[in-house]
């Protein structure tokens, strides 16, 4: 098995955090993950998380369980995260970890997943601009 530090890659691309895992997936490394998502959206305010799950393994259902206890805090944090797998058996396990309006499963589509991501962020925007146009005009 290969070391740690050389299966879990995090790292902010484009105002977009980019995660991706490969091989067999432990809860260290899904802890490890976790932590290096939640400190760059703490350096950056950024809550557009695509995770590229492309090289992974199917995780056991202990695994599983361990993401879904860490999605808690992704939704309470409001991130909007793609997660783009190879096949339909990883897609399937991903929803059940990832369930939500604010989580969407692409199969095999990074492109797809990283527009879906960018269009979130172009209508948070457009409602920014709409709510200081709006503040701006008195009644």
């Amino acid at each position: 098995m290969e070391p740690l530090q050389n299966q879990v890659w995090v790292e902010l691309v484009n105002n977009i955090i980019m995660a991706r895992m490969r091989g067999e997936v432990t809860e260290e490394m899904l802890n490890q993950r976790h932590e290096q998502i939640l400190q760059i959206a703490n350096d950056t305010g950024c809550k557009k998380l695509l995770l590229d799950d492309l090289e992974m393994n199917a995780m056991p259902y202990e695994i599983i369980e361990a993401q879904r206890f860490l999605n808690e805090e992704l939704n309470a944090l409001k991130f909007r995260v793609a997660v783009v797998v190879p096949n339909s058996r990883l897609a399937y396990l991903a929803r059940l970890q990832f369930g939500g309006e604010n989580h969407k499963v692409f199969y095999t589509d990074i492109v797809e997943a990283i527009n879906w991501l960018r269009e979130y962020c172009q209508m948070w925007k457009n409602s920014e601009t709409v709510i200081q146009i709006t503040s701006h005009n008195p009644v």
